[in-house]
């Protein structure tokens, strides 16, 4: 299963998103390495590309991620919002301490996303972050050739 990242009830308007809510995250210091974790964050493979405008929930501001803020993105580990990392480097919200050592010792490099590896990972996540589980047909060699996505 993957870890999920920042599906907050704030952002979906979904009860029960499994992160809760934004304000309970937020914290006045983050990590030392934030910058790291946020570029690490902001280097992930995008799954979905959602094509809308959002804003900062907490303060109604719009932010660097507000266009396209909910495409969902991962290191094949984890899966986050595109608008994430934003929360993280403006408002230092919790960080789950094994997302933390994960990303720190990958030395905060983006590993590669192989999909025949990845594709039952996201099937399973999927309905947790309220999109259906994805329809994939796959070739051979694991390399997705159409996805079939369905917001619920």
């Amino acid at each position: 299963m993957l870890g999920l990242l920042g599906f907050y009830v704030e952002l979906d308007g979904h009860p029960g998103q499994p992160n809760g809510s934004p304000r309970d995250a937020v914290r006045p210091l983050g990590e030392p390495d934030e910058t790291d974790l946020v570029a690490y964050l902001d280097g992930g493979h995008v799954l979905i590309d959602v094509l809308e405008a959002g804003h900062d929930v907490l303060t109604r501001s719009p932010h660097r991620h507000s266009s396209g803020c909910s495409s969902l993105v991962t290191d094949g580990t984890w899966l986050w919002r595109q608008d994430f990392p934003h929360y993280v480097e403006t408002h230092h919200v919790h960080l789950p301490e094994a997302f933390i050592a994960h990303a720190r010792s990958l030395n905060y490099q983006m590993p590669p996303l192989i999909t025949a590896q990845f594709a039952p990972h996201y099937n399973e996540a999927m309905p947790l972050v309220g999109w259906a589980s994805a329809l994939a047909l796959f070739t051979g060699d694991g390399a997705a050739t159409t996805t079939d996505r369905v917001a619920l």
